[in-house]
């Protein structure tokens, strides 16, 4: 049984992938097709973040109250309805206003369903999981460059991926009843999971500096997909489509970087394979400086299939860090963390591009993987020295 429902997890997760990586590859094509600046798609972006972040932060009551099972079903349903909203729209203001059911479907199901697989699957079935997420950032991208090479339409591309993702609803309400058995066979568990509160948790120092690494890294991963496309397109020559599918490749990266995470870690530890990630996403960004439209794009691969493995088993490595009992509202920290990374500094570099061009997105994002890299230093260092006076206490 609890096979058969990761497998729907597995495929739920596709779903909160499809529209994540949608809109910065069409984007180039809408503020050209409505008329407005380049920077506006701060606009779009912000207001998703901004709800996806309240809603990561409500998934611990949620999925107290509902269970997970309902909070993945109703989130994956508002995030469809969102779709549909996006391919109809005649209007900017009108993608506005799409944008909140987008992110209050996000947050939820991304909180909920990470604390689950941390809590009850292997460290493997989290980078599966979240490999299964770079199948749906691969799949919508590609959707979109088909259909913006035919008459540059967006909106047909968001109604087909509206499609998609109403599959994917449809497929979350009727394995419903499997979240019922599996929630019997294992109430005392997520009792103990949902134990803590957020006040308790934030009081843990290297809990509130992981926040900076789940800050950074989002930040650097929705960076690249969102402004990935224009920077192609402005500052490396290449036309709309071919940019759109140089994107999708970025997606790609990404999800193969999960794969592979995936399947070495019964042999490597997920603190290693965060640090693999790190730096393999650091060299890619530094070849995108090279001012060459071939290298940018095999730099934009590894830069997926770096920061892949990066957030998948720094979420795995939460009831490790810590405590399991804690691991329900520390996780809402992280991905509030996440998705205010996510918020702002796409955002950020959209008024830098408006202002000085996209030619600065690998600087950008370089600074970004920076300062990841710097703030996981230092939350390894205090959780070694933690858990050495742990075990000294112990020992006495």
């Amino acid at each position: 049984m609890a096979t058969a429902l990761l497998i729907g997890i597995f495929i739920a997760f596709i779903g909160l992938g499809v529209p994540d990586s949608l809109f910065g590859t069409a984007w180039p094509a809408i503020y050209a097709g409505f008329g407005v600046p380049v920077s506006w798609a701060n606009f779009v972006t912000v207001p998703v973040s901004a709800c996806t972040v309240f809603s990561s932060l409500m998934s611990a009551r949620l999925v107290k109250k509902f269970g997970t099972g309902v909070v993945t079903a109703a989130s994956t349903v508002l995030t469809a309805l969102a779709l549909l909203g996006f391919s109809l729209s005649g209007s900017f203001a009108f993608l506005c206003v799409c944008a909140l059911p987008l992110g209050l479907g996000a947050g939820a199901i991304d909180t909920a369903l990470n604390n689950y697989v941390a809590t009850h699957y292997k460290a493997s079935h989290m980078n599966f999981l979240h490999c299964f997420y770079g199948v749906g950032v691969s799949l919508s991208p590609f959707l979109m460059s088909l259909a913006l090479s035919d008459n540059a339409d967006w909106h047909r591309g968001y109604f087909i991926v509206f499609f998609v993702q109403a599959g994917i609803a449809a497929l979350t309400l009727i394995t419903l009843p499997l979240w019922y058995k599996v929630k019997s066979e294992k109430a005392e568990e997520e009792k103990k999971f949902s134990s803590a509160g957020l006040k308790q948790v934030v009081k843990t120092p290297a809990l509130r500096r992981m926040w900076m690494v789940f800050f950074a890294a989002c930040a650097a991963e929705y960076t690249c997909g969102s402004w990935g496309s224009t920077f192609l397109v402005e500052s490396r020559g290449l036309s709309v489509d071919s940019a759109a599918l140089a994107v999708t490749f970025y997606y790609a990266g990404l999800a193969l970087g999960r794969f592979v995470s995936g399947l070495v870690s019964g042999r490597v530890k997920s603190e290693k394979l965060v640090w693999t990630g790190q730096f393999v996403l650091l060299a890619a960004v530094l070849c995108a400086l090279v001012p060459n439209a071939a290298v940018a794009q095999v730099a934009l691969f590894f830069a997926g299939f770096g920061i892949g493995p990066v957030f998948p088993n720094l979420i795995h490595l939460t009831p490790a860090n810590f405590g399991e009992e804690n691991s329900q509202a520390a996780m809402s920290t992280q991905m509030a963390a996440s998705y205010v990374g996510i918020m702002l500094m796409p955002s950020v570099f959209g008024l830098l591009a408006d202002a000085f061009g996209a030619k600065w997105f690998p600087v950008y994002v370089l600074a970004l993987a920076l300062v990841m890299i710097f703030f996981h230093f230092s939350v390894s260092r205090a959780l070694k020295r933690a858990k050495t006076l742990d075990s000294g206490e112990k020992k006495v």
